[in-house]
C-alpha cells in the first residue's frame, strides 16, 4: 500500500501537463483504496491572492482530533501574546515566626503552569525519552521557602487549583480516558503534565510476581500486583485505577525475557498530588509538619453566576516560580500534540480577560475571536480545546480560514514556529522518510480511531505557500495505511 501511494503520488508530479492541481488530488483520493471509502475533506488556499485552489467536502463537519489544537494555541497566541507567563506560588495567611513555625496551612496556589516538569524548554526534538518525570520544579519551590526559614508548620499543605473551575474531564471525553496520560485531569496544578509511568519486569523465576517500578518514584497510591512471570507466552496485562485515582489494581501475566511493559496513566486529583509531592519535599528538607496534604477546588456551581472571579491569593508570599514565555508553551502543544496543556491554557485566555477559569468561558473567548476573524459559528461545534472530544467538530474552511488569518497576522513568524516540520520535528518528526523536499510542510497532525487530520501550510513550487486542511473520519482501512496515503497525498501539493 505505502508504494502503490507514494508511486502514485510521484506520477502525479511527474506529469503535471494538461493536469490542473484539483484534478490531480480529486484522482488520488479516488485512486487510493485507504481513503475513497472514507469521509475526506479537503481545502487548499493559496496564500498569496487568497485563492481557493481545492476543496471537497470543504463546508463539511469533521471530527478533527488535535486539529482543534491551532485554534486553541492561536487564540492563546493572539490574547496573551507570545511573552506572557505563568506563576505558582507558595504562601500562608501568617508570617513564619522567629522560631521558624507557620502556625497555619501552607498553600501552593497553582497558576495554570504547565512546565512543572522536567520537561525542556525551548522544545527540542528527541528530548529523552520520560524527561517529564521529574520533580525539579517542586524542589525549586521547597528551596526557596526553606530559606525563608520555615523549619515547622503546624496546619495543613494545601494544593490549590482554584484558578480555574474544577472540571477535570471537558465534554465529551471517553471515560476510558481519565486513566491514560493523554486524558489527564486539567487542573490549574499540573506536576508532571499530571501523570506518572508505571513499568513491569518479569522476575526471575516462573511463577513470581512482577517487578514494578514507578516514575517519578513516589508511591501515594495503593497497587495490588498480581500480575505474575510465566517461563512462556504472550504478555497479557490489565490495568484498573479507582474513580479516586489513588488505588492501582494490576493483573495478568508476563514472560521471562520480556523487555517490559509501560504504561502512562493519569492522577486522579491534581492539586491533592501536588500538595503531596510538595510535603515531602519539604520533610525531605528537614521540615515537620504537622497537618495532612489536601486540596482545594473551585466546583462548577460556585462560579455559575460569576462574571468576574476572584482569583486565589495569600497574604505573605514565601516563594514563586515563573513558566518559560507562552511561545515556549505553545510549542509544546502543537509539537508533540499535548492535550493537558491544551486545556489549560484555553482556561487561561479566560482568566486573563477576568471571566471564570472553565471550559466554558474558554470556548465563548474562542468563539468570540472567530467572529472576529470572519469564521462562523455554522463552521465548528467545539466542545473542549484539545480535540479529544468526538463532539468537537469543525470543517475544512474553517481551519484554512484561521491558517490564512494566522499568516497575515502581527505573530505569523511565532506561529510558524509552533507547528510541527515534515521529516523533521514533532509528531512529523518520523514522517516522509526520504522525502527530504516535505520540510516544506509545516502542520498539526491529528489521530483518534478512525479519525485522522493534518492541517498547515506547504510551500509548493507552482502556487508559492498554501494553506491547507485535510480531515478523513470514518475510514476503515489500518491507520498505519490512511498515514501514508495522506503524506503521498500533501506531497502532491509540493510540485
Amino acid at each position: 500500500m505505502r508504494l502503490f501511494a507514494l508511486t502514485l503520488a510521484t506520477a502525479l508530479i511527474a506529469h503535471p501537463a494538461g493536469i490542473d492541481l484539483a484534478t490531480k488530488l480529486d484522482r488520488f483520493i479516488e485512486a487510493s483504496a485507504p481513503l475513497s471509502r472514507a469521509f475526506v475533506g479537503m481545502r487548499v488556499v493559496r496564500l498569496s491572492d487568497g485563492r481557493v485552489l481545492y476543496a471537497h467536502n470543504a463546508d463539511r463537519l469533521f471530527v478533527p482530533a488535535s486539529n482543534m489544537k491551532l485554534f486553541t494555541t492561536a487564540l492563546a497566541l493572539s490574547k496573551l501574546g507570545p511573552d506572557y507567563r505563568l506563576s505558582t506560588q507558595v504562601g500562608s495567611e501568617f508570617p513564619i515566626a522567629a522560631d521558624g513555625t507557620l502556625p497555619g496551612d501552607l498553600e501552593l496556589i497553582g497558576g495554570g503552569d504547565p512546565s512543572l516538569s522536567g520537561r525542556e524548554y525551548p522544545y527540542r526534538n528527541h528530548a529523552p525519552a520520560g524527561a517529564v518525570y521529574s520533580f525539579r520544579a517542586i524542589d525549586e519551590l521547597a528551596d526557596q521557602v526553606v530559606a525563608r526559614g520555615l523549619k515547622r508548620v503546624d496546619g495543613n499543605i494545601v494544593g490549590d487549583d482554584s484558578r480555574y473551575v474544577w472540571e477535570p474531564q471537558p465534554g465529551g471525553w471517553s471515560s476510558d480516558s481519565a486513566m491514560r496520560e493523554y486524558g489527564a485531569p486539567v487542573s490549574a496544578l499540573v506536576v508532571d503534565d499530571n501523570t506518572f509511568a508505571l513499568t513491569l519486569y518479569p522476575s526471575a523465576r516462573a511463577g513470581d510476581s512482577a517487578r514494578l517500578s514507578l516514575a517519578p518514584a513516589f508511591e501515594n497510591f495503593i497497587i495490588d500486583n498480581r500480575v505474575t512471570t510465566t517461563e512462556h507466552g504472550p504478555r497479557r496485562i490489565e490495568v484498573y485505577r479507582s474513580p479516586t485515582g489513588r488505588e492501582l489494581h494490576l493483573w495478568g501475566s508476563i514472560p521471562k525475557g520480556d523487555p517490559g511493559y509501560r504504561e502512562e496513566l493519569a492522577v486522579g486529583d491534581p492539586a491533592l498530588y501536588a500538595a503531596q509531592v510538595f510535603r515531602e519535599a519539604l520533610e525531605r528538607r528537614g521540615v515537620s509538619i504537622q497537618g495532612e496534604a489536601v486540596a482545594r477546588h473551585r466546583f462548577p456551581d460556585e462560579a455559575l453566576n460569576d462574571t468576574q472571579v476572584a482569583l486565589p491569593h495569600v497574604s505573605v508570599l514565601l516563594a514563586e516560580r515563573h513558566s518559560p514565555p507562552l511561545l515556549q508553551l505553545l510549542q509544546v502543544v502543537d509539537k508533540v500534540s499535548q492535550n493537558l496543556h491544551a486545556e489549560s491554557l484555553l482556561r487561561e485566555v479566560a482568566v486573563a480577560a477576568g471571566h471564570p477559569g472553565s471550559r466554558e468561558a474558554g470556548l465563548a473567548a474562542m468563539q468570540e475571536f472567530l467572529t472576529a476573524i470572519g469564521v462562523s459559528n455554522r463552521e465548528y461545534q467545539f466542545t473542549d480545546g484539545s480535540g479529544l472530544s468526538r463532539a468537537t467538530l469543525v470543517s475544512p474552511s474553517a481551519l484554512t480560514a484561521l491558517l490564512v488569518y494566522m499568516n497575515r497576522s502581527a505573530y505569523r513568524e511565532n506561529w510558524l514556529s509552533l507547528l510541527p516540520i515534515g521529516g523533521v520535528d514533532g509528531t512529523l518528526g518520523s514522517r516522509f522518510a526520504e522525502h527530504p523536499e516535505a520540510q516544506a510542510i509545516h502542520a498539526k497532525t491529528g489521530t483518534l480511531d478512525h479519525v485522522k487530520s493534518l492541517s498547515g501550510y506547504a510551500d509548493t513550487h507552482s502556487h508559492g505557500l498554501v494553506a491547507f486542511s485535510l480531515m478523513v473520519n470514518n475510514f476503515e482501512e489500518p491507520s498505519a495505511e490512511v498515514t501514508r496515503a495522506f503524506d503521498a497525498l500533501v506531497l502532491v501539493l509540493l510540485e
